[in-house]
């Protein structure tokens, strides 16, 4: 038997003093960060008055439509409510401590514009929204293996989003690229579609097509015509799935090869038979010639198909209301009564080239974005957007709102890597546990006990919560803070976004009052998990 040679004690020490450094410096560098900019308020341009103009317009059809039903609009929620629903909605967040006394600097009437400004600026900004419309396009599986890459697809929309690349050109994109899923991320909108020994598959691609473009569940018909509302056919359906018969896949990647014909075998049919490509509306937005891919592709994305520009609007309006203007968000209505502000906001985002970052601040400036949750109290009955709706925090955003909280600076892409590995991994579990919602991320959801009882006892909250001077803004707080009425307001901004009500200021300085250290940090833990726990943390408002 070969004798193990002992480490020399010297050598033992050394190593134990070399990772104890290495865990300090972490430590430190995780409270260490460069700071936000400076906040020069006379330099802060006031918002421009094109979308100013537009959100008005906005404005003016929703008010007709409640004074055409004696309905009573909410009053405008404060700044720093509509802050919160903006950063929760672009990047699946609550503002942090830092930025909330960045924006006090800022006069009030350009809050709102200064705001998004940075937050197309941000990475965080690309990398969440970019997850949301994944979700649409392909899903959350992870897909066929080896030619299916989802994370070079998110990675790709995040630098389109970042760009701020015209819609309309990167949804042709999607449709019609072609390469490798690798060298070609957006080529992944095909390659998730992929069926073992068949290649794409032309239904499950027109169904995303028709759901995530279209604002039409045509998949609905795929096995029958429409016996309740009479509006689609199954032909309909496989002749848009037809577009997608030349669609190969090769060790090369994506292409466009004459094969054999789509074949379906209808309804009431004795045998399969060869389905033409063709659309189900709109037959003078096709071009004649050319792949059939691309053919579809300036279809789908045509200026005057408002089919897709009036969901893209939905969509957008969903990702900041979290709920869609027309619900279901993937089933629009081609004619009838379409609710106010949808066509108008669709025209005015094909007038301006598919901006989605006009779009963003066309509708963040709208009253109706900025009305308080709270209904009116003469309109109890008022369900046309009279308040901003109530709806549950995505589980990430759970997640990451209790992560954020727990630091004062700023969780971005600038934090030290150790900060953002460990706020990746905690909050992956967490979703694990709480429930991920899906691809159908707009449909109403419940809390369950589970997920009650993971929010009043999860590792998460203790973990952020409990007494840690080095990682838990709870316990720097109490450290810190000038006072105990110092200590609660920092508290309830860097958790809630607000300032205490008297009340609540006089309930929790009383609890602080004389207390200090370890007593101190365990008030404030307890503090924090009462916010952490309250509705009002879970909910946007």
């Amino acid at each position: 038997m070969a004798r193990v040679t002992a480490i020399p004690v010297w050598l033992r020490t050394l190593l134990f003093l070399v990772v104890a450094s290495l865990a300090v410096a972490g430590s430190l560098a995780l409270l260490w960060r460069a700071p936000l900019e400076a906040v020069h308020p006379a330099s802060i341009a006031p918002p421009e008055p094109e979308i100013v103009a537009a959100a008005q317009r906005v404005d003016v059809e929703f008010s007709a439509a409640w004074s055409a039903a004696a309905q009573t609009s909410a009053p405008l929620a404060d700044d720093f409510t509509v802050l919160r629903r903006l950063s929760l909605a672009l990047f699946g967040t609550i503002p942090s401590f830092e930025e909330i006394r960045l924006a006090r600097q800022v006069p009030a009437e350009r809050r709102i514009s200064w705001w998004l400004d940075r937050a197309f600026r941000d990475p965080r900004y690309g990398d969440y929204v970019a997850e949301r419309f994944a979700r649409v396009c392909v899903g959350t599986e992870s897909g066929p293996f080896l030619v299916f890459r989802r994370r070079r697809f998110v990675d790709w929309w995040s630098e389109q989003l970042q760009a701020n690349r015209p819609y309309d050109s990167f949804v042709r994109s999607l449709i019609a690229s072609t390469g490798s899923w690798t060298t070609s991320p957006e080529t992944n909108f095909v390659t998730r579609e992929v069926v073992p020994k068949h290649g794409p598959d032309e239904a499950r691609l027109a169904a995303r097509v028709s759901r995530g473009f279209l604002g039409i569940r045509l998949d609905c018909v795929e096995c029958h015509d429409d016996f309740l509302e009479g509006n689609w056919k199954q032909t309909d359906f496989h002749r848009l799935a037809s577009f997608f018969r030349e669609t190969d896949l090769a060790v090369t990647g994506v292409s466009d090869t004459a094969k054999a014909a789509y074949q379906v075998r209808m309804r009431g049919a004795a045998a399969e038979t060869p389905v033409e490509a063709g659309v189900p509306f709109g037959a003078q937005w096709l071009p004649a010639e050319g792949k059939l891919r691309s053919r579809l592709a300036s279809w789908v994305t045509h200026p005057e198909n408002a089919s897709f520009s009036r969901t893209a609007v939905n969509r957008i309006w969903a990702l900041l209301f979290g709920q869609p203007l027309v619900a279901p968000v993937d089933r629009i209505p081609l004619q009838g009564d379409l609710p106010p502000g949808l066509d108008l906001l669709a025209r005015d985002f094909v007038a301006h080239g598919y901006n989605l970052q006009r779009l963003i601040r066309v509708i963040a400036h709208t009253e109706v974005f900025r009305r308080s949750s709270l209904s009116p109290t003469d309109a109890a009955t008022a369900t046309a957007w009279t308040s901003f709706p109530m709806t549950r925090l995505r589980p990430e955003q759970v997640a990451r709102s209790m992560y954020q909280a727990a630091s004062l600076s700023t969780v971005d892409a600038s934090s030290h890597i150790l900060l953002r590995l460990q706020r990746f991994g905690e909050t992956r579990d967490f979703v694990n546990r709480y429930g991920d919602q899906g691809a159908e991320e707009f449909e109403p959801v419940t809390a369950t006990v589970a997920q009650r009882l993971l929010l009043m006892n999860g590792k998460l909250v203790r973990e952020h919560a409990k007494e840690n001077i080095i990682m838990n803004a709870a316990t720097r707080i109490g450290a810190l803070a000038r006072d105990d009425a110092a200590a609660v307001e920092a508290a309830f901004l860097a958790v809630l976004t607000r300032t205490p009500s008297p009340q609540e200021m006089e309930h929790f300085s009383t609890l602080l009052h004389g207390t200090k250290r370890s007593e101190r940090a365990r008030r404030m833990e307890d503090l924090y998990w009462s916010l952490f726990n309250s509705t009002e943390f879970s909910w946007n408002h």
